[in-house]
């Protein structure tokens, strides 16, 4: 993997409700800066923010999932369209490859085998799941107030 090839990464889950726009968003910048933003009304909450620089090793990383992930090679064509319910936009551009991609928020496993495409949404949905858990991992270790 070239560590000089383009690369951006930006995802957002949100929706209209009872108390507003809540979202999570995270972003992925060409120059390793890492935004993160939560914003829910429940309990009047109130917007987190969080930007980290990351590591080449960390951007490799990234890099090296979404490619596993064969997502460059899908088409969100018969994914569901966002709804009521909520949307959920995935953009990467890797090098010469760019995708976006929209789909309704998924609620369950059994919505993505209950689609059109369930191996391209399945594959979203893995890939989503993956990328949070890297986010959320590094916004915990990053902002941790409190030693374990």
């Amino acid at each position: 993997m070239d560590e000089r090839e383009e690369f951006y990464l930006r995802y957002y889950v949100g929706h209209n409700g009872e108390y507003g726009h809540e979202f999570l968003e995270f972003e992925f910048r060409p120059d390793g800066k890492m935004r993160y933003a939560n914003n829910s009304n429940y309990k009047k909450g109130r917007m987190i923010r969080k930007e980290v620089f990351v590591t080449p090793a960390v951007v490799g990383d990234l890099k090296r999932i979404i490619k596993e992930s064969d997502i460059m090679n899908s088409d969100d064509r018969n994914w569901p369209e966002p709804d009521r319910i909520g949307r959920q936009e995935l953009e990467i551009v890797m090098g010469e490859d760019h995708i976006s991609f929209t789909a309704s928020k998924i609620g369950k496993l059994q919505d993505v085998e209950n689609s059109e495409d369930p191996a391209g949404l399945r594959m979203f949905y893995y890939l989503v799941q993956d990328l949070k858990c890297l986010v959320f991992s590094i916004i915990g270790l990053h902002f941790k107030i409190k030693p374990i």
